[in-house]
């Protein structure tokens, strides 16, 4: 059978409500574009006003040497005393300071366990002599000008040479074994030991007086207090060298290289960096300022030998563990609070001064096992 025909008008009138119904459509879609776009908008105008979330400052690390200032002084009694022995451990944590931040830089980026950071600090400190011997009648005149002309290029000729022996040390011992921590451990000992062999052989087993100039010596007298000059001396280099060190790591490129090669060195290599230049450049300037706390270390002791290096390794490794291995501010914290343990410590108890630092270490990584401030996951 034959299917009943559909008037026309019939037709007509289903295609009329098709084209309303998509005309309909059309324009309901077209108004929800215009809402949603308009509330995307809204949206990232409100995002792009609010400010974006800051992290949390954490102070307790901060308040750590505050707080063991205060409490040392009814145990120690005196003012004075008390005045006396804060600005030593200051000066004390300055010198350490130096000569660590540039090793806590160097294991955050590079992943290298330098066991011959030492082997900078005392060639540092003989490169010194070299300098100041000819110069005698500027160390010893009695004027801090004069004394400081002296002083200043035996510091910058220290630092170089302490720079020019970390590139041959990285390019020479420590390339070839990138990667294996144990490898590291025994090649950078042995470097260690030959560099101590190597200053026995040129200048022999004698300790090396290095005197204070004439105008840094004595102490500035106020009322019962008294504090040394070149305690002054230190505690000025050593906060210049520290916000040094922040300008470059928070205002530079460069720094912010180092601060992302800390927390992700790959990322930084797919990016296209060249990071082994980068790493070459921080080992160089770690052993520069290793050099510089050389030569401080040897004024502050007013002699230099050839084990200075091998011994201070102790202290600051025990510096950078306390801080976190890679960050500045916490190895400066913790350079304090080694400096304060060892002059309080010192004073009321003599006796446990020769562990009071391992105690001040236990303590600070059952607080925090990694440290005050880590910024690696190594």
């Amino acid at each position: 059978m034959m299917s009943p025909a559909i008037p026309l008008f019939v037709i007509a009138s289903e295609a009329k409500q098709s084209r309303a119904t998509r005309k309909n459509w059309i324009a309901s879609s077209q108004v929800l574009l215009a809402m949603t776009s308009s509330t995307q908008m809204s949206v990232q105008a409100s995002t792009a006003s609010e400010p974006l979330p800051q992290s949390k400052r954490d102070l307790m690390p901060l308040l750590l040497p505050i707080v063991l200032a205060l409490v040392m002084i009814p145990l120690i009694g005196s003012p004075s005393t008390w005045v006396t022995l804060t600005v030593a451990s200051l000066a004390m944590g300055m010198m350490i300071f130096i000569m660590a931040s540039g090793l806590t830089l160097v294991f955050g980026l590079m992943d290298v366990l330098n066991f011959g950071h030492g082997a900078f600090i005392a060639v540092g400190a003989y490169v010194a002599t070299l300098v100041l011997a000819p110069m005698a009648g500027y160390v010893q005149a009695d004027s801090l000008w004069l004394n400081l002309a002296a002083l200043a290029p035996a510091a910058l000729l220290s630092m170089a040479v302490s720079g020019a022996l970390g590139l041959v040390f990285e390019r020479v011992l420590i390339l070839p074994v990138y990667g294996n921590h144990l490898k590291q451990i025994l090649i950078t000992m042995g470097g260690l030991i030959v560099a101590e062999q190597l200053l026995y052989a040129l200048w022999g087993p004698e300790r090396i007086p290095l005197p204070l100039p004439t105008s840094l010596r004595g102490s500035f007298i106020l009322g019962d207090i008294a504090i040394a000059k070149y305690r002054v001396l230190a505690m000025i280099v050593g906060l210049v060298v520290f916000g040094l060190v922040l300008l470059v790591l928070n205002r530079t490129k460069i720094g912010l290289l180092i601060r992302a090669g800390v927390e992700n060195r790959e990322m930084v290599e797919a990016l296209g960096y060249r990071i082994k230049r980068l790493f070459l450049g921080v080992f160089m300037a770690g052993s520069a300022l290793a050099g510089l706390g050389g030569i401080m270390w040897g004024l502050y002791r007013e002699e230099i030998h050839a084990a200075m290096g091998g011994d201070l390794m102790v202290l600051v490794f025990i510096v950078i563990i306390i801080g976190g291995l890679g960050s500045i501010g916490g190895c400066f914290i913790g350079a304090i609070l080694v400096a304060m343990i060892a002059n309080y410590g010192g004073f009321l108890v003599p006796k446990l001064a020769l562990v009071s630092n391992i105690l001040l270490m236990v303590a600070i990584l059952m607080w925090r096992p990694r440290g005050l401030y880590p910024v690696t996951n190594r």
